[in-house]
């Protein structure tokens, strides 16, 4: 008697398999179906999912899933222990925030108007703080150390943060886009080694040449180490990356490349605000889940942040899978109109439509509901990004962080959809700010003249643990 013969098909790849057991597999479909019929599909699609799971602990040859679940990668029982000072860390960022959007508001005073981007490193402070505090290599004692693609319209955050270490003078920062005109010299708009070789390593504000220029970059540092030129072996590449950016041919073009080399020395931080110029990236789709399906599929490893802390305790709650499916069927324009929404719109059409649903947020205000976060500021699940990420063996990782454009610049910047055009803050935007961020600056600094930038002193805690970890 032939054995059945299926088609199947294993990485890409289409097999003819025999079924050596014809019984044991009717038994295995019997079970599945039983399952379905008594537990649901819920339950069933769960079960599929922990066998997925474990055939890859034990390498077996099964293809991986082109996407998971609108959640975070790594679940909270699996997150490190965080290592740094929480609340120090951060009061710098709030420094930094404020004096980034103060650099940008100050250029784009009325005889000058150069423009400049506030909102999408108020979309990522966490992102670029958390590296630089605990994973990014300098290049001393004889290193190679990392080199780091920034996302071109986040410099003015570096460049605050360089203001706070005493690398860049208050009249720099005036110099914002004024690289000829100002005295004594200006700061490109981005980052561009050619006007500051000392400061930029790597040019990255035409769309798309950060992530291609970051694979070639990982890949010539594993070419050195190889032909026993340079030891780069502790050196990491990173590129800091826009969703809508990856719309960009340049920044797909060469994922391949970076997979069959193994390019496990290359990280992408890919900051998801679901924002490009004017609108939505993916306004009736899902641009992480998107992302996801292209890189898993290239072979690379994915780790998604999308979800804050405050959320665990909701997932935890979902037996039912009614949350994970409320999260995986809601399109990014909807949650970027939940962005700008007060929590009692947010309670009745994301909450409301089940009533499992409402009963597990019922013990939550419309202020908490308002306030829940995106898994892209918190730092602790972006810690524990990181922290995976350079553990990772034998591919390159793309970390697609869920964050909102304009995060803590106000209820008129946060999400809105003239964000990225908006360059400076009103009077009662400078305030709502300043509460919001706890900065001690009087409400006289902010009434008469330029707003001011923010420094907390030499010898304060802050500069103290931002030199500390630097060094």
């Amino acid at each position: 008697m032939t054995p059945d013969r299926f088609s199947v098909i294993t990485d890409g790849l289409p097999s003819q398999l025999p079924d050596l057991d014809p019984d044991e597999t009717r038994e295995w479909l019997e079970s599945l179906d039983t399952v379905i019929n008594v537990a649901g599909r819920s339950r069933a699609r769960y079960l599929m999912l922990k066998l997925l799971e474990r055939a890859r602990e034990h390498q077996v040859g099964v293809p991986a899933l082109r996407s998971t679940d609108y959640i975070n990668t790594i679940p909270p029982e699996r997150e490190p222990w965080f290592p740094g000072d929480e609340y120090v860390e951060r009061r710098i960022r709030a420094y930094i925030r404020w004096n980034a959007a103060i650099m940008v508001s100050r250029a784009n005073r009325p005889e000058l108007g150069v423009g400049g981007h506030i909102a999408t490193y108020a979309s990522m402070a966490s992102l670029y703080e958390v590296g630089f505090n605990h994973f990014f290599r300098g290049k001393d004692h004889g290193q190679s150390g990392d080199q780091v693609f920034f996302q071109g319209h986040g410099s003015p955050g570096i460049y605050a943060r360089a203001f706070l270490e005493g690398r860049l003078t208050e009249q720099q920062l005036d110099g914002f886009r004024q690289e000829l005109s100002h005295p004594g010299g200006g700061l490109p708009s981005y980052p561009h080694p050619r006007l500051m070789p000392d400061f930029w390593e790597f040019p990255t504000v035409s769309m798309g040449l950060g992530p291609i220029h970051a694979i070639y970059q990982a890949r010539f540092n594993r070419y050195l180490l190889n032909r026993e030129i340079e030891d780069t072996s502790n050196s990491r590449v990173w590129a800091f990356l826009g969703d809508g950016e990856m719309d960009e041919p340049e920044s797909l073009g060469a994922i391949g490349v970076a997979a069959r080399e193994e390019l496990d020395n290359l990280i992408f931080v890919v900051n998801c605000n679901l924002q490009r110029l004017d609108g939505p990236v993916r306004g009736n789709g899902k641009i992480i889940q998107e992302l996801e399906s292209y890189f898993r599929g290239a072979g690379w490893n994915v780790i998604k942040v999308v979800w804050g802390r405050q959320w665990d305790e909701l997932l935890a709650r979902d037996v039912d899978g009614v949350l994970v499916n409320k999260m995986n069927t809601t399109p990014d324009g909807q949650f970027q109109t939940y962005s700008t929404s007060p929590g009692s719109f947010i309670r009745e059409d994301f909450f409301g439509s089940d009533p499992r649903l409402r009963k597990m947020v019922a013990h939550l205000s419309d202020d908490q509901l308002r306030n829940l976060p995106r898994g892209g500021h918190d730092y602790r699940k972006v810690y524990a990004a990181f922290k995976a990420a350079v553990e990772h063996t034998g591919q390159p990782t793309v970390i697609l962080a869920h964050t909102i454009k304009g995060w803590t610049l106000g209820k008129d910047f946060e999400g809105r959809n003239a964000t990225h055009q908006m360059k400076k803050l009103t009077k009662p935007e400078l305030k709502e700010m300043r509460d919001r961020l706890y900065l001690e600056i009087p409400d006289s600094a902010l009434e008469e003249g330029l707003p001011p930038y923010f420094h907390p002193g030499e010898k304060s805690d802050e500069i103290q643990y931002m030199k500390e970890r630097r060094a």
